[in-house]
């Protein structure tokens, strides 16, 4: 491990809908491959709405290379394998030199394919399970060690958790997490006994049962936890069961990775007081270059009502370094973008500086935030500097000894240290 930190601390920063170049066409088109409908919509809309405002606003300053942009927006439908078909119809078809898309990791996931099969590029912009580096993607949201892994040992040392209830939407990213979590509270101590892990479909509705089965697993005398990874629209009813069987932040915290102030936008905020998010972002943070950000999405979506959250910072700054790397490159070109966007630097909207490292992650910092009654969160811990994210665990013995680092010579994305050997994409 201590291997493995130090490979990565010395190269970690090194120096849709259009083809790889735009060759003679008058647009540069950005393909938008987020979920406007289904079960997904309730956050992914949202996503779609950000990167038109991006595009807008990169347009109205002159564009890029002399070219405006042209949105190519597609609707997957919270259909995962429709998300590789419409890569493919963005890529193939329509020809974009990026997508900016997917919330899932189920949905990049099936995108995967298609991306390194055509060698497109895409931005990702939400959390994910890490276990995975790309040529063809910039993880733009954040990895375990930037989220989840925080999230634990704020609730172990601040709140003095001792049992766990990992709660989670039955797919890739809460499986993968949970099983990097689990393997990160046992070598603090905790025994399996006092770990609780429970997985629902997609868009589950009907949480009486198990939130009773929290309860109960948190009366034990011992102070519990919720970790929760539910993604979509099935944190509206999860939450509503919380409030209707009593169960308050104090009694039970429960700190969600999937939840912002979009989804919390359509909750009634009264009954979830105190309990928790851990984010990189929340609206509520005070910097001059968040406050032009809000003041810009409320004037393009013409609603003062309307919240900013952790996925649209993630998409604004994905999208502020790939215009960067595109000038810095003098073109579209996937491989020379791909390139260029190694190292490059732009204000995050916490009124720092997030840097794209060799490994496709960003430098972040992390925040936990405690819901208030108007939807918004209070942050009540945070790191004291960015982290730099790891795309591959120190927790899980099979990723362990990996880095990603797509600079020379290396150029690989599961990079064995211990073997010096590279076990999967590479281009050298």
């Amino acid at each position: 491990m201590k291997l493995k930190k130090l490979i990565i601390a010395s190269s970690i920063v090194a120096s849709s809908l259009v083809t790889s170049i735009s060759y003679a066409a008058d647009t540069i088109k950005v393909g938008v491959l987020h979920s406007l409908s289904g079960t997904m919509a309730i956050s992914e809309t949202t996503l779609k709405d950000t990167v038109l405002m991006m595009i807008d606003k990169q347009n109205k300053a002159g564009g890029i290379l002399g070219k405006q942009l042209e949105a190519v927006v597609v609707d997957p439908a919270s259909n995962w394998p429709l998300f590789a078909e419409k890569t493919r119809e963005l890529l193939a078809k329509e020809k974009v030199d990026v997508i900016f898309g997917c919330w899932t990791s189920v949905s990049r996931k099936s995108a995967l394919p298609v991306l390194e099969e055509l060698n497109g590029l895409l931005f990702y912009p939400v959390q994910y399970e890490g276990e995975e580096s790309s040529k063809n993607v910039f993880y733009t949201g954040a990895a375990p060690n930037q989220q989840a892994i925080p999230a634990i040992d704020y609730l172990m040392d601040d709140i003095g958790a001792q049992r766990w209830v990992l709660a989670g939407t039955d797919y890739v990213y809460p499986r993968t997490t949970n099983k990097v979590l689990k393997a990160y509270l046992k070598s603090k101590g905790v025994k399996d006994e006092d770990i609780m892990v429970n997985y629902t479909p997609f868009g589950h509705s009907d949480w009486q049962s198990i939130v009773a089965e929290v309860k109960k697993f948190g009366s034990t005398g011992k102070k519990t936890a919720v970790v929760s990874t539910i993604n979509g629209d099935a944190n509206i009813p999860f939450y509503k069961e919380l409030g209707n069987q009593g169960i308050s932040a104090e009694d039970i915290p429960v700190v969600a990775f999937s939840v912002g102030e979009e989804e919390l936008s359509g909750f009634d905020t009264k009954p979830l007081v105190g309990h928790l998010a851990a984010w990189n972002y929340f609206q509520s943070v005070e910097s001059d270059e968040n406050e032009t950000f809000i003041a810009d999405w409320k004037k393009y979506i013409g609603d003062d009502k309307r919240v900013t959250n952790d996925p649209m910072e993630a998409t604004y700054i994905g999208f502020n370094m790939w215009a960067k790397a595109v000038e810095k490159a003098g073109t579209t070109d996937v491989d020379a973008v791909e390139q260029a966007m190694i190292g490059i630097a732009v204000p995050n909207l916490t009124g720092g500086t997030a840097v794209m490292n060799s490994n496709h992650h960003l430098s972040k910092p992390v925040l936990i935030g405690e819901i208030q009654e108007d939807g918004q969160f209070e942050v009540v811990w945070e790191t004291p500097d960015t982290v730099i994210g790891d795309a591959w665990s120190d927790f899980l013995p099979s990723s362990k000894n990996l880095i990603s680092d797509w600079t020379s010579p290396v150029k690989c994305g599961n990079f064995d240290v211990t073997t010096a050997k590279c076990s999967g994409q590479n281009f050298e």
